[in-house]
């Protein structure tokens, strides 16, 4: 059998003194905090003699420059992904966090209406359908090695939850896909056999901004 495991990892904090949900927005760059963490998770990739051969990022900003000091580390050329982009989201631009903002305008109830597909953005499913194609051409583009994928949360969880067999529906208070974090996926030939997820970068956590949907 060929081992192959697909690493999706989530970028760094990003500079959003405003607090808003900045989605899909172009412009929207790493602190100076998310660049440590960049940093950080390359060190660890790189120092303990990761078969990273592909490094893979999703077009925004913060992603591609989460993605820059990893491929360096590897001495790889980056890659670009659109499949594994930020979901849509009605709300972007807009405060949300805190229980406020957005969330809390009578205007926008009515996209609110039914947190299960989820009616403000774009489908849970429609998600897990391009994230599961990127993983999987990933895979075949690194058997027998690793590759890193460099996306964002709300995709990131949604399809850990794909391969656990669990409800797309979830509270996201409970993700389990902080900044900076690795849910990395192992194969045996096609076949899923886990996974596990690690947090490089938890030493900068302490103050970091936790926006929704980042």
């Amino acid at each position: 059998m060929v081992s192959t495991t697909v690493h999706l990892l989530r970028h760094g904090e990003v500079y959003n003194p405003d607090g808003v949900l900045y989605g899909r927005l172009p412009g929207y760059r790493l602190s100076d905090r998310g660049q440590a963490m960049a940093k950080i998770v390359a060190d660890h990739l790189t120092s303990t003699g990761r078969d990273v051969t592909r490094v893979v990022a999703s077009p925004l900003q913060r992603a591609q420059e989460t993605a820059a000091p990893l491929a360096e580390g590897f001495g790889l050329e980056l890659a670009t992904d659109d499949r594994v982009i930020e979901a849509e989201n009605r709300f972007e631009g807009l405060p949300v966090g805190h229980g406020g903002g957005a969330l809390r305008s009578p205007r926008n109830w009515p996209y609110m209406w039914n947190p299960f597909r989820p009616s403000w953005g774009e489908p849970y499913t429609q998600q897990v359908e391009r994230m599961r194609s990127a993983v999987e051409d990933a895979r075949r583009a690194a058997e027998g090695h690793e590759i890193v994928l460099v996306s964002h949360q709300l995709p990131v969880w949604l399809t850990r939850r794909s391969f656990e067999g669990g409800q797309l529906w979830h509270d996201p208070r409970n993700r389990q896909c902080n900044l900076a974090s690795l849910t990395s996926l192992h194969f045996e030939d096609d076949r899923f056999v886990g996974l596990h997820y690690t947090e490089p970068a938890a030493e900068l956590y302490d103050g970091a901004s936790k926006v929704a949907g980042a």
